[in-house]
Parts: C-alpha cells; structure tokens; sequence
C-alpha cells in the first residue's frame, strides 16, 4: 500500500476526531469587530467628517480632501489599534477572484528612523498594475496604469493585520476593469428609474436600493485526498471517477445530522466571518454526500456581494485548518449533485418597504402587482442577456442537470400570484375620459395575501422562482462572482421601469387617471410577459418543447449564451444608463470567452495528461499481472482444466487491451482537435470548437477510464475513488 492514493488515505484516517473549543462569547460581542462600521467611525470621526461619509454612502455625495484626510487618519488608528500594520486596496478585476497590492504605513524620516504614514490621498486611490489583469483589448500590454478608487458604500476592514479598503478599479484612460463598478452604477440606475414609479404610490420615497441574500454551496474534501488527485488540484473537479456504489440516491444526507469535521469547520467559518461583518445565519447538508450550504441575512447588493468574495476567501483560509479543502466548482463530481449560488433578489425604499411584499391595503398590493410585473416584463424581454450573465464553463455542467435549473430562463410565481395576475388578464382596459375618475381601480386590484411564505410553494427547478418576497435566482453558479448576474439584473429592470413611467405618463397626457393609466401598462405587462411564467417542472423534456413554442431561448453553452452579452440591445441597455459603454461590454466578452477556452483546455491537458502518465501504465500493469497467471494457469493445468478456469481472465486482458487502445487513440484525437481550435482566429470561433470539437472527447475518454478503474486491482489504482472522497472520515 505504497501508491500516492493509499498514503492519501492513510493520513485522512489518521486525522484524530477532536472536539474543537471555540471562545464562549456570544455573537454579538464580536459580530463587526474586524470592520470600520459606522459605530467605529463614530468613536473615531469627528461629527463633520461622519456625516460627509455617511452622505457619500446614502446620497452618493462626493468625500472632499479635507474630509478623506480625517477618514483616513481614523481609519489607520483603528487598524494600528487592531494589529494592522499594511493597507491595500480591495478589487474585484475580471479574473473573478480579488486583488489586492499591500502597503506597509511605515515611512522612513531622514534621522533614520519611522513614521506610519496614511493620509487621504492614499486611501482614496492606489496605482495597480492593470497590463497584468484581463483587460478584453482595452489595455495593451505595455500600457500599464491603473487605478483603484475608494467605495466607502462598504465597510473597511481588517485581515491577516492588513486594513482592506474596497475599491472600484478603472484603466488610466477611465474604463472599468472589474465588477464593481458596473454594479455600483447598475444600483445608481435602478435607483434613478425606480423611484419616480414608487413615487405615484408615495411621494415621501427618496431612494431604491436592491437587496440580495446569497445561499452559497459547496463541497468538502479532506486535503490529502483532494492532492493526490491532480485533476482537482489543477481544475477543482474530477475528470475521472467512476460511480459510487452509495452516493446521494438514499437522501440521507440533505438537512442531515452534520458530520462533526464539517461542523467544527463551519463554526469556525462563522466566527471569522462574523468578525468581518458577514452576517452568516444559516448552514446545512445539501443534497449529495459532503455537500453543505450556508446563507447570510439580506444585504445592500454591493455589500452582499462584497461579502461573498470574502467569504469564499476565508472559507479556503478556514478549511486549511481543519486538513480540508473547499471545492466551488460548479460540477465536481460527475452524476451527483453540483453547487449553485442563489441569489435573492429584492428591492427595498429608504423608508423600509420591500417592494416586492403585498401589503395590507389594496394601494400597497396595487403597488405590489406594478412591481411583479414590471420585473416579469424586463425578465422576458431579456431572457438571453440574463442567462448570458451567468455563462461559464462549470456552470454549462450543471445547468439542466437532476438538480439545477436549464438553461432556459423563466419565472415561477405560484398558485396565489398565478391566479392574481390571471384575474387581471380578464379586467377590462380602463378608457381615457370615460367619466370614470379612476380611483376605483385599486378597489378592482384581486387581494394577494400579505403574507405568501406559506401561500406560494417554492418550485427548485425554476431559475428565477418568486419565494414570498422576493426574486431567487437559482441558476448563478458556486464559483460566480454575484456582481455579474445582479448588475444585469439592476440594469435590466432600470430600463423596464423607465419604460413603465414613459407609458404611465403617455396615458395620462391622454387623460386618464394615474391608477387607470397604471393599470393599463400593468395589464398589458402581465398580457405580453406570459411566456416567462411557467409553474410546471423545468427539469422535464416537455418544458423544453413548451419553451421552445413560447419562443424562449435555450442556449445551453457559454459560446450559444454570450453572444446576447454583445447583442445591439444589450449595449444600447448599458449604456442608456450608464452602466458600461460598448468598449467595456466587448471587453468583458473577450474575456469570459477567453476564460472559458482556458478552462476547457486545461481541462483537456489534464485529463489526457491523467490518462496517458496514470491510467494506462497502471491498466497495463494490472493486465500483465493477468497475463502472468494465465501462463503460470497453462504451466500447472491440464489443457481441458486450463481452457474452463482461464476463459474468464483472458476475457479480462482482451477487454483491458480495448479499453486502452481506445484512450490512446482518443486522446491523440482529442490533442489534434485542440490544436486546430488554437489555430482559429476569434476568441468565438475558438470557443465553438472547444466546445464542439474537443469537450466531446472528455466523456468517450472517460468512460473508458471508469471502466477501467472498476478493473483493476484496487492497490494498484493511482487515484482516490468517489467513494473515498465523498465520505467524510
């Protein structure tokens, strides 16, 4: 038992089950004390500069230089006081994990020794090189300014000794280069649209704000095994591995007991999160073996979306203490359960309604009924740019799978909702100057119960499924940056919304009352966005010939769905509000396509790498152990006794020999293929071939492989088996 694998399971079977002691404080007494939150910047700001902030952050009001000098001299006090010794600026570029460039606060004086050192200039902008991140063509090589600029809408905070500032960041001639920026701008639209609608219900409605809470799934491997299988260290997913004999099919696992490893993880995640203002609430098992899910409180969207990449940060930091790894990866395991991030998304005013809450009052569901169908109609009318947004290669393997949405974009409601907007469907259409002064119309609105939690079912196999009081997106994948999908999302209904106020206005210039005249576009939303409800099984065949009547798109690949990214509409969307200009939406399309040809084609090396270097000398081994035998059969036995007890171990050699002629010529199949899709011009052109070309290969491949693995010897076999990695010791 000497193979990489066995010494892997040796020291996973050595890890001693401890109980872990962690602080016996409560929560509350640590939850932000890693943050410069607003009770810090009140113990450290003076009343003029906490105010100066306070209004960057609710009215988007610019910080001036006097101000940026005091923040920042509060800021370095409160991190030095806190054991912080370097700052940095927190981004999110395109690659879609974070950066950061630290600085020490030390600056050397002339009588050899030093001072720390931070004022505002530095806290308000840093000077990344931005020739080494993803630039999609907008920055050349040689051509390496960059700047980052302060976000103060989300806390500062403190990690590894190091204050993290989040910043946006912009190329030297000013195009964004990561997702922040355009998600800042898409929450700066959705605003601007918005509050002129919930104004004809309020008029003491100043602001919009979306929300998001995240539900992040994930899969735990312990670290020895997860290194002896390079396909995960190098792609974070298994490109070989036959089935389990017991995986999820029992469903024992989902909101089971948690195995005590992962609970010590989890709580330990928790405490470092909660100390850098993540508001974690939830944890569970998810459905397939080792699979579990947490999920925060609702949040400003920039905010939340912030905290996700800390968190997926601190859960690799985290896992390495308990001898585990985390896997995000969309798929890891091929016939299981793959990981999503759903997104619940909602609207909120300044005076604390949720938008998308019936009310107690037929105004409030009035208000209620405009918003769903406002969101109905822009979901529809930009289904493809939707699902564009949450394109990428792990995802392709999860979407339209036994446990993730299709490709498919629609909107589930629920029996309740359903049968409101079916009645308003059957309203008549209220006629300008008619004699009828409109204030009946609310009365005519169909009760929708205030509270739906109980009253609507939750439908799993929707992507974007309405739960009681809000929108969840369920088809973003685990590995996504949620900064993606949501500024699309913002910018989406920003535009369906100033629609909706240049219809409502056009009737009323016809002389209709404001609740006929909204009424009328209500209805007409409801009416034209039909062909995204869908209350039935997404998962089946039928849905997929039902959508296909309806006219909805089903682009089930990166290079089908990301065209729509670049499409006439989607650039015209952007840039009417200002949320990213053609150069930068082009940009962003080179580089997701890029980044789906890289994955595929690692993917590929490793998988061929795996097969040719690890399979097949292991298979040949094992055959010729069989050969051996059969010869030592035929020294020792009679002819007729040779022939009966050797049949079955010469079929064994004979059937072992297909199985790796066929890797062999497979691969070299799959080598030429990749090279012609190297040899194509675009990035789009390239894209289709990997992914009609070369990813064919990788279940012929495969199968041949998991064949094999159930073979040969199990001593001799080179990597850890599903078996072993998806039950926890």
């Amino acid at each position: 038992m000497t193979s990489i694998r066995f010494i892997a399971l040796e020291k996973m079977m050595d890890r001693q089950e401890k109980e872990v002691h962690f602080p016996s404080l409560k929560v509350s007494d640590y939850f932000g004390s890693m943050t410069f939150n607003q009770s810090v910047m009140k113990e450290y700001l003076t009343e003029e500069a906490f105010d100066a902030v306070m209004k960057a952050i609710d009215k988007g009001e610019r910080i001036d230089r006097k101000v940026s000098d005091q923040v920042a001299s509060a800021m370095k006090a409160w991190a030095m006081n806190k054991g912080a010794t370097h700052y940095t600026h927190w981004f999110h570029p395109l690659t879609g994990a974070t950066a950061e460039k630290h600085d020490a606060f030390i600056n050397p004086v002339g009588d050899g020794t030093a001072i720390e050192h931070f004022q505002g200039g530095q806290l308000v902008q840093q000077e990344p090189d931005a020739s080494s991140f993803p630039s999609g063509g907008i920055r050349s090589t040689f051509e390496a300014r960059g700047y980052t600029a302060w976000d103060p809408t989300s806390p500062a905070f403190i990690l590894d000794k190091t204050l993290c500032i989040p910043t946006i960041f912009v190329s030297y001639t000013g195009e964004s280069l990561d997702y922040k920026t355009p998600l800042l701008k898409s929450i700066a639209a959705l605003d601007a649209a918005a509050v002129p609608v919930c104004q004809y219900f309020n008029r003491k409605v100043n602001k919009i704000y979306p929300t998001l809470g995240w539900e992040q799934e994930y899969f735990l491997v312990d670290e020895a095994l997860f290194v002896a299988r390079p396909d995960m260290v190098l792609t974070g997913k298994t490109v070989f591995g036959h089935a389990s004999a017991k995986d999820q099919q029992l469903e024992d696992h989902y909101f089971g007991t948690i195995n005590n490893r992962a609970k010590y993880f989890m709580h330990d995640l928790e405490i470092e999160s909660h100390k850098l203002g993540i508001p974690l609430k939830t944890r569970h098992n998810e459905v397939a073996p080792s699979q579990f899910e947490c999920a925060p409180v609702f949040e400003e969207v920039n905010v939340a979306v912030d905290h996700n990449q800390l968190l997926m940060h601190m859960m690799e930091k985290v896992a390495r203490r308990h001898h585990f790894k985390v896997l995000l990866h969309e798929k890891p395991y091929a016939g299981i359960n793959g990981s999503g991030k759903h997104n619940n998304w909602s609207m909120a005013t300044d005076n604390g309604i949720n938008l998308l809450s019936p009310g107690k009052t037929a105004e409030d569901n009035f208000r209620f009924v405009t918003m769903l169908s406002i969101i109905l109609k822009g979901i529809h009318s930009h289904e493809e740019l939707l699902r564009a947004s949450i394109a990428s290669e792990g995802n392709d393997l999860r979407l339209g799978a036994n446990e993730a949405p299709p490709a498919i974009i629609s909107a589930f409601l629920g029996k309740e909702v359903t049968a409101t907007l079916e009645e308003i469907e059957k309203m008549p259409v209220r006629k300008a100057m008619n004699g009828n002064n409109g204030h009946n119309v609310i009365k005519h609105i169909p009760k929708v119960p205030e509270i739906l939690l109980d009253n609507t079912d939750r439908n799993r196999t929707s992507p974007f499924a309405f739960t009681g009081n809000k929108f969840e997106f369920r088809a973003v994948g685990s590995t996504a940056n949620t900064a993606f999908p949501m500024f699309v999302l913002n910018a989406i209904i920003a535009e369906q919304m100033s629609l909706f106020k240049g219809a409502v206005d056009a009737n009323i210039e016809k002389g209709m009352s404001k609740e006929d005249a909204i009424f009328n576009v209500v209805k007409s939303y409801i009416i034209d966005s039909k062909p995204i409800r869908f209350e039935g099984n997404s998962y089946s065949d039928e849905w997929v010939k039902e959508a296909a009547k309806r006219g909805l798109s089903n682009n089930r690949s990166t290079p089908d769905a990301l065209p729509a990214f670049v499409s006439e509409s989607s650039v015209a969307l952007f840039e009417k509000h200002d949320i990213m200009n053609k150069t930068e939406v082009e940009a962003r399309y080179e580089i997701m396509l890029e980044n789906y040809i890289k994955k595929v084609q690692i993917e590929g090396r490793v998988l061929g790498d795996l097969a040719i270097n690890h399979i097949l000398p292991t298979a040949i081994h094992y055959q010729n152990r069989l050969v051996d035998n059969v010869k030592g059969l035929k020294e020792v036995l009679d002819e007729a006794t040779f022939k009966d007890i050797s049949a079955g171990q010469v079929a064994s050699v004979k059937e072992i020999s297909v199985h790796i002629q066929q890797i062999k010529v497979q691969v070299e199949a799959m080598i030429e293929a990749r090279k012609k899709a190297n040899n194509m011009d675009s990035n789009t052109a390239k894209a289709r071939a990997y992914r009609e070309e070369v990813m064919p290969f990788f279940e012929v491949i495969r199968m041949h492989v998991d064949k094999l693995e159930l073979m040969v010897d199990d001593e001799l076999w080179p990597l850890p088996k599903y078996r072993e990695l998806l039950f926890m010791k």
